[in-house]
Formats: structure tokens, sequence, C-alpha cells
């Protein structure tokens, strides 16, 4: 008898390529991978709890799958990934419906935990210590489109941010080798990938542990040589060490996206202090100028957080001069998020939440302000663009993404295609005929 294993993700991608690997192991020891909760036998949720929305975002999907078992739809519920890493005690103590709790370093014996569950035993497999890295011949069914695919070069963090509770659930850093990335990249793409997508919890100290060194800029060199590969999309790149040999490394090589991730947190020197980034205001803008002068026809894509503690009114008027100067073509907001375990925690002047709401949506109406007038530039411009999906709701409508958007996280580019079918993961010249705050609208040209 087939038993069905339904695989829901939550957060970041990386934690999408640890459900794809999961789904790749249960597959190997033939289990069915169902996408409908409704027919499965076992249902896994693989968690997030980077920030309070995170973690109430967990417990809201735990919840639902209790409510699936109840009414007898499901047989077993796993709960997996950073929520079991950090409360795994309270997650066996609050949920007792919740049959296993998985940590990552049990990962490459999920199949096992599947039987065990359905042979009626509690399982409880959570580390302290993380030390999972995915290994080479480790199984994966992607859950992307097969015209892009996200490749994990690294685990864990060796930053000591004071918001940040990623180190402590995932560990030091751990890369994978230059080697083992190529042959995926490979892989990738002869299942059809054209754009691959680099991530790791911080992607600019790569290497640091094998090679005693960074060495990003030699994994991007050799990965842009592989013929089919379009895009190469770098993220999560930390701008006290975006060096110039990555710089080169964009230069060189032209399938690498005009499109640099640099999350910058804030601006003010007294709060990145607080925060213990080592940039400063001074670093920070020159190296966005650097990028801009040296990376042609550049985006940048920045993150930034709003109400931290201490955070005066005059830091956050010089954070919004700040975006205001800079122009980030691409930027995330987020609310500072008091993380218990973390340095930040225990800060006094932890501002109230009505404050960091007003903020973020001051700086918000700002960027969308921003964001409105660069969009406006494209008009009448002629872009190329990688076709993601067909509208469901437009006749001759497609969605797609130019090499300046990251899939999930950035604007998209709607395309008329005037009656003509287009292919899903087809590059296609599309000229801009109207604009909005993030998206873009183009009519369909040719195939690139």
């Amino acid at each position: 008898m087939i038993t069905n294993v339904y695989i829901l993700s939550l957060g970041c991608p990386r934690n999408l390529v640890d459900s794809e690997i999961l789904a790749g192991l249960l597959k190997d020891n033939n289990y069915n991978i169902t996408e409908d909760a409704q027919k499965a036998d076992v249902a896994i949720l693989s968690t997030c709890v980077f920030i309070s929305e995170a973690k109430e975002e967990s417990i809201e999907y735990i919840f639902d799958l209790v409510k699936l078992k109840k009414q007898k739809i499901i047989k077993k519920i796993i709960v997996a990934g950073c929520f079991c890493q950090r409360y795994p005690e309270e997650l066996k103590k609050a949920i007792p419906e919740i049959d296993a709790i998985v940590g990552f370093d049990y990962y490459p014996d999920i199949h096992k935990v599947v039987k065990n569950v359905l042979d009626g035993k509690k399982v409880y497999r959570v580390k302290k210590e993380c030390n999972f890295l995915q290994a080479e011949n480790m199984p994966r069914i992607t859950a992307t489109p097969k015209h892009y695919a996200y490749l994990k070069i690294s685990e864990g963090c060796n930053q000591t941010c004071s918001f940040c509770i990623i180190p402590k659930i995932k560990g030091p850093l751990r890369s994978r080798s230059i080697d083992s990335l190529i042959n995926e990249a490979h892989k990738l793409t002869k299942d059809g990938a054209k754009e691959i997508i680099l991530i790791g919890q911080d992607t600019t100290t790569y290497g640091m542990d094998l090679y005693k060194k960074p060495v990003l800029d030699v994994l991007l060199n050799e990965i842009a040589k592989i013929k089919d590969i379009k895009w190469l999309r770098l993220l999560y790149a930390h701008p006290s060490l975006f060096t110039d040999k990555i710089i080169k490394a964009y230069q060189k090589n032209k399938n690498i996206c005009r499109y640099v991730d640099l999350p910058v947190q804030h601006v003010s020197d007294n709060i990145l202090k607080l925060m213990a980034r080592p940039s400063n205001k001074n670093s920070i803008m020159k190296l966005l100028k650097k990028v801009r002068a040296e990376i042609s026809d550049v985006t940048i894509r920045s993150t930034l957080i709003v109400g931290f503690p201490h955070e005066s009114e005059r830091n956050f008027q010089e954070l919004l001069d700040f975006v205001d100067e800079v122009r980030f073509e691409r930027l995330g907001l987020f609310k500072y998020s008091q993380e218990e375990g973390t340095k930040a925690y225990e800060l006094k002047n932890q501002l109230p939440e009505k404050i960091k709401e007003k903020r973020f949506e001051t700086l918000m109406l700002k960027q969308q302000e921003i964001s409105r007038e660069l969009n406006e530039s494209f008009l009448n411009k002629k872009i190329k663009v990688l076709i993601d999906k067909k509208s469901e709701d437009e006749k001759n409508i497609y969605l797609g993404r130019s090499e300046y958007d990251a899939p999930e996280v950035d604007g998209l580019v709607f395309v008329r295609s005037n009656g003509e079918k287009i292919n899903i993961g087809e590059f296609v010249t599309v000229n801009i005929v109207d604009t909005y705050e993030y998206d873009l609208v183009g009519e369909y040209v040719a195939k690139k």
C-alpha cells in the first residue's frame, strides 16, 4: 500500500530547499509525495521562527493540521525545521497531537520517522547543536517551476547580529565544496533550470571554513561557466564582506544578474552598533556608490529594520533621508521583533508596537513612491523577461520577471501575449507599456 506524504514549507527559500530534500529522501524510500493535504496519510510541516509573525504562522499551520487529524483526513503530523530546533520541549508539551518533532540533523532519516509514526510511535529527534549540511548525493525534488532553482551553498552563520536567532538555530558556517555545488548546478540545468539562485544564511562568508578564506567570487566564476545557466542570481550578501573580487565576478560574467542583494538593516551608527553590525553609515554609503559605479545597469535590493531598541525620532529620520537619497530599486522592510535568546532581547528602551507600526508605514509609503518613480523609467523600453506562469484570471496574460527581480520577493512583469502562445520558462522580449508601484506591464515582442 502506497503512503501519501504532504510537505508544506514555510519561510525562506533555504527552508524550501530543505523541504525539497525531504521530498527526495521520501520518494527514494517508496513514499508518494502529494500536493494535496486532503489526500495525505502523513503531513510534514517545515517551520520558520525568524520573527514573531513567522512563529505565529507556524503555530497556525500546526493547528490547521491538528484539525485535519481530528477529522481523520490525515493520520499523522510531523513538525520539522526551525521551530523544532528552537522550541522542541514547548512543542512536545503544548501540542500532543504532533506525532514527531524533527530537527535538521535527522532529516536524512525522515523515511524512518514516517515509518515509526505510522507504526504508532511518538518520535522526538532534535540535537541542540545543529550540524546538518546537504550532501551532494542527497535526492531532491524541486518545488519551484522547472526553469529556476535554488542552490544552497552553505548552512549556518558566523555573524553575531544582536537581533538574529538564526546562528543559535542553524549553528556556525558550514560550506559545501565548490565541486559539489558545480555538480548540483549541472544536474539542475539538466532538469530544466535556466536560472540558478545562490542562497545561504550569509553567502559572502562562503568557503571560510573549508578553504580558510571566503571564496564566493571563485564559486560565482565557476558556476557562471555552465552554458545552460542564463541567469545566475546571488542572494543574502553581507555588506561588510561584499568585496572587489565579487564585483569583478559580476563584471566578468554577463549571465550573473545585475541584481545585488545587500541587507544593510539600518544606517544610524549608534543603531548599527547596537545591532552588532560591522558596517557604519560611511562604509555603507561607499559600498552602495561603488556597486552602482562598477556594476553597470545594477539593481540594488536591501532590507531595513524599523523600531529597533533605542531608535529615536532622529534615528528614524536619518533612515528616511537615507532611503530618499539612495533610492533602492528593491527594498524589504521589517518591524523589529524582540526574540528571546538574542542580545537585543535584553536591551532597554524597547519601542511600543504602535511606534514600530507608524514608522513601518511611513517608510513603506516613501519606498512605494520611489519604486513607482523608478518603474516609470521603464516606459516604452524593451526588456528581457523570464515567463514564470500563465495568469489564472486573465486571458492572454503571462506573469514573468526581469533579471532585476527575484522570485516571490520582488515585482512582476505582466506580459500581454496578443493571442500568441508563450511557453512557461521561456525568455521573451517585452515592450513596457504601463507601470505600477512594484510591477510592470508589457507587450510581447519576440522570443529572445
